[in-house]
């Protein structure tokens, strides 16, 4: 190999180059990393603080979780630790580590036990792990420690293995960016006797412990999970570091295997036998095919051969090039495979004498690698062979063309033969090879090399028109010529290639980032299934139905009307044996291959979301499923879509949930500020019906009158209270949408002066709304109570004989309704808090719970609008709303 192709590639070193300016601007993690409870990890950390200590460096004890653990509490001694955030929730005060203040210490390392642990309401951040995230981007270093079953992806596996289902997780990503991984070890024997010596939990948790969770079977598993995701950890490392600094030579640290499969009928033995062996060395393995002629195609028995090696959990990849061998090794060292299985040769060709086989040649070029020659079945005992695909006609069109470019060449030369050398002559009929080489197949250009060759052999070589050769010297011409013309038409078509292979992965590459683009931008369940199916459609050339399943778990929503009704009984029963096993099946597949479309599960982190199905439109967009690079695209805008579907769900069931804490927080908050409200009525009810009582029939009638009627002006008053808190609960909280239309304003001021007439009957009240003032989009009802609230208002606080005056106008986007009064305006201070539930102004004696314009400002708020308090002038105040005119900008609900 030269010296040039052993340079770095520079994508790599880029790559390299930018992790390593991330880590200069974020702070750097150390993660202990423990299989259990109790192994050690906040003993280790403390351990190693202390070392840093001795080294100068002065850490921070942010959160230690001690446990009572003398020796642990030990190594506290003489260490700055920070306070904890003190909270109170439900009437517990809970203890939390204080993010703002170990900010605003910045010290040099900090650490922070428990990664998983979950934070109280209350805190900034509803993980620690999250916590230790912004620490990281604030450039402070942090040591933290972490059991491996909180890891995202153990998840399952660890539930399947003890039983246990771990609430507090964390994500997966945030150990892959660690800069450092320690793992602490203990063997489960000294684990189970720490935990009978009580030096784990408690003696009652400790017996519960060591039945269940501490099994030691399930220690064992654990263990091996620790030691696997480290393990795998250092050979990403490993991988990071060879491929940056361009390291050819395999590092036999972890096993992997390669098997080369083929349209050999062979290649199905030597898949199981790869599979055997990894199976045996507890490996990863691959199976690789190679096209040697960019525009040849797959045959069925290739496809059958990768088909069968997926089937077997090894990964499948596809390259194009003529030099096998040398793609084989490069593939090799670039997964860093420590063992290549291959075929041995049925029959040797007569290039191999010269060259060597394949074999020959990769066993030369492997170097380090193993390599396997495996004997397949024997010639005779071949299996039926699967169909092939029919020779195209394309290729003998092909031909035709190499023809056409020969018989132009010779014709060019004709023009030429009077006024140029013979020699010029042959200058002519290599840009014609050149062009074949280019334009056409690579046997075509090939038989063009040749029949050139020929042709000028018969037309110009004296004696012309004729095979014969006078001069021996031309024989030396005919062979450098075919030799020039087949180097050309060789590197024409390797460069082609080349460039076919770079067309289409970057042509894979944009579609996947178009489609990741527009997922990104989109919101909604159903906008993101519509642009997913459109873009699968228009990229595989198929008709799309994506499925979802109904509250029963049966696929019923179909997105697609006209795909809706072309599915069969049959194809929604593939569709839901899909969903419920969370496999392919159908089409290409070896389940339910009858089926005339391929279903696709949608996977979600905790269940299948739902089914995409394909129905292609052409053969030749069926053809192209069965291709393993098209169908890894497939998987990957599948697995795109099921993550963007996967985050709008979650995103739904965050807000809900958003909704769910406000309106508990709002619901304990009312309860806490009316205490005093509700006592109040209660009190006047409880004593006036107690007098009653205590007087009976001895009390003249007009005290019992008395006495009844206040119990019936307090209950009343008691009601109007629930009243508004139960409306302004459910406005604030979302449970009501407002039946937003065009109504008339005059309507409903109308009604509500109506309903006002007794309270401003002392009051002039003046209205000033167009004629020709259109209808303004609102709830009638809603909107009535908040003007009713106004003008009510108005007519309390405001001495008798006093103006009230209500005005309504329409803008280019919003209507503008004003009550404005003379009284003796809004008290000193910010008009906002009067929209604040129970702010009462002091303005006025009468009686009250400061509810009114909170109430306003919800429904209000529920239009999408905006209501404002401000002096009127030297006297009054104005209470303004907007509403919008726009439909777009009314805020939608979930329920009514």
């Amino acid at each position: 190999m030269r010296d040039d192709d052993k340079r770095p590639d520079p994508d790599a070193l880029l790559d390299l180059v930018r992790r390593e300016e991330d880590r200069k601007h974020r702070g750097q993690l150390r993660i202990f990393l423990g299989m259990a409870p109790g192994v050690g990890k906040t003993y280790a950390m403390l351990e190693a603080a202390r070392l840093k200590m001795a080294e100068g460096t002065s850490p921070l004890a942010g959160v230690i979780e001690t446990h009572g653990r003398q020796d642990t509490e030990a190594l506290l001694y003489g260490m700055p630790m920070l306070p904890r955030q003190r909270l109170d929730y439900k009437g517990h005060v809970l203890e939390e580590f204080d993010l703002n203040a170990a900010l605003e210490k910045r010290p040099p390392l900090i650490l922070v036990d428990e990664l998983a642990h979950a934070n109280a309401p209350g805190c900034r951040h509803p993980k620690r792990w999250q916590d230790v995230e912004e620490l990281l981007e604030h450039g402070l270093d942090v040591w933290t420690t972490l059991n491996v079953q909180h890891l995202e992806s153990l998840n399952d596996i660890v539930a399947q293995i003890t039983g246990v289902r771990v609430r507090e997780t964390v994500p997966d990503a945030v150990l892959e960016r660690a800069h450092s991984v320690i793992l602490v070890d203990l063997p489960p024997e000294d684990l189970r006797q720490r935990l009978q010596e009580g030096k784990v939990y408690l003696p009652r948790q400790a017996e519960w412990a060591g039945e269940n969770f501490f099994r030691q079977g399930n220690l064992n598993a654990l263990r091996e999970l620790a030691l696997r995701q480290t393990a795998n950890r250092v050979n990403t490392e490993v991988l990071v570091y060879r491929t940056g600094h361009s390291i050819e030579t395999t590092w036999p640290t972890t096993e992997r295997i390669l098997v080369c499969v083929g349209p050999s009928p062979t290649s199905a033995t030597l898949v199981r036998a790869a599979k055997r062996l990894a199976d045996s060395l507890q490996a990863p393995w691959h199976a690789l095919f190679i096209q040697q002629q960019p525009e040849g195609a797959l045959t069925a028995r290739a496809l059958a051969n990768l088909h069968l090696a997926q089937e077997l959990g090894g990964q499948t990849h596809v390259l194009t090039g003529p030099d096998v061998a040398r793609i084989i090794v490069g593939f090799a060292r670039q997964h860093n495979v420590t063992r290549i299985v291959i075929g041995k040769p049925l029959r040797r060709t007569f290039l191999d004498i010269f060259r060597g086989s394949p074999v020959d040649r990769l066993v030369r070029e492997s170097g380090e690698i193993d390599v396997h020659v495996i004997k397949g079945q024997d010639a005779g005992k071949r299996p039926a062979q699967a169909p092939q695909h029919p020779v195209r006609p394309s290729r003998w069109r092909a031909y035709a063309w190499a023809a056409g470019i020969v018989a132009a060449s010779t014709a060019a030369c004709f023009a030429m033969y009077p006024y140029f050398a013979v020699a010029n002559l042959i200058m002519v009929y290599l840009v014609g090879v050149m062009a074949a080489a280019v334009w056409l197949p690579r046997r075509a250009s090939v038989a063009a090399s040749a029949a050139s060759v020929l042709a000028f052999d018969f037309c110009f070589v004296p004696p012309r028109f004729s095979m014969a050769v006078t001069d021996v010297a031309y024989l030396v011409t005919f062979v450098v010529m075919f030799l020039v013309a087949l180097v050309m038409s060789t590197m024409a078509a390797r460069i082609k290639g080349q460039a076919d292979s770079a067309a289409q992965l970057e042509q894979q590459a944009s579609d996947l980032s178009d489609l990741s683009r527009n997922l990104a931008t989109t919101r909604g369940l159903a906008n993101l299934v519509e642009v997913a199916r459109t873009h699968i459609a228009r990229v595989f050339g198929c008709q799309v139905f994506v499925l979802l399943p109904s509250q029963s778990g049966r696929l019923e929503s179909a997105f697609v009307a006209e795909a809706e009704e072309s599915l069969a009984d049959k194809d929604v029963g593939v569709a839901q044996w899909v969903f419920d096993n969370g496999k392919p099946a159908g089409l290409t597949t070896q389940t339910l291959a009858e089926s005339d479309a391929l279903y696709l599960p949608l996977p979600g982190t905790e269940a299948i979301l739902g089914v995409v199905g394909l129905t292609p439109e052409t053969g030749e967009a069926k053809d192209a499923l069965e291709l393993p690079d098209r169908r890894r695209l497939l998987d990957a805008v599948i697995h795109q879509t099921a993550l963007a579907l996967d985050v709008d769900r979650l995103e739904e069931r965050a807000k809900a949930t958003l909704v769910a804490a406000e309106r508990e927080k709002l619901r304990a908050a009312l309860l806490s500020t009316v205490t005093h409200d509700f006592k109040t009525p209660l009190a006047a009810i409880a004593g006036s019906a107690e007098s009653l009582m205590a007087l009976g029939d001895s009390a003249a009638a007009p005290v019992r009158r008395s006495l009844a009627d206040n119990i019936v002006q307090e209950a009343s008053r008691l009601e109007r209270l629930v009243d508004n808190l139960l409306r302004i609960a459910a406005l604030e909280s979302g449970s009501v949408a407002p039946d937003i239309k065009p109504v008339p304003v005059e309507e409903v001021v109308g009604s509500v002066l109506a309903r006002l007439e007794p309270l401003l009957a002392d009051h002039v009240v003046r209205v000033e709304i167009p004629a020709d003032l259109p209808p303004i989009p609102m709830d009638e009802v809603l909107m009535e109570q908040v003007l009713l609230n106004l003008l009510e208002n108005a007519g309390k606080h405001t001495p008798p004989g006093t103006e009230i005056m209500l005005t309504a106008a329409v803008g280019d986007r919003e209507a503008v309704i004003e009550v404005r009064d003379n009284g003796p305006g809004l008290i000193p201070g910010d008009p906002e808090k009067l929209f604040e539930r129970f702010q009462r102004g002091d303005r006025a004696k009468t009686a009250g719970y400061g509810l009114g314009l909170a109430i306003c400002r919800a429904v209000v708020k529920a239009h999408g609008g905006t209501i404002t308090a401000r002096q009127s002038g030297p006297v009054g105040a104005s209470f303004t709303i907007t509403l919008p005119l726009d439909a777009h900008h009314h805020p939608h609900h979930p329920h009514r």
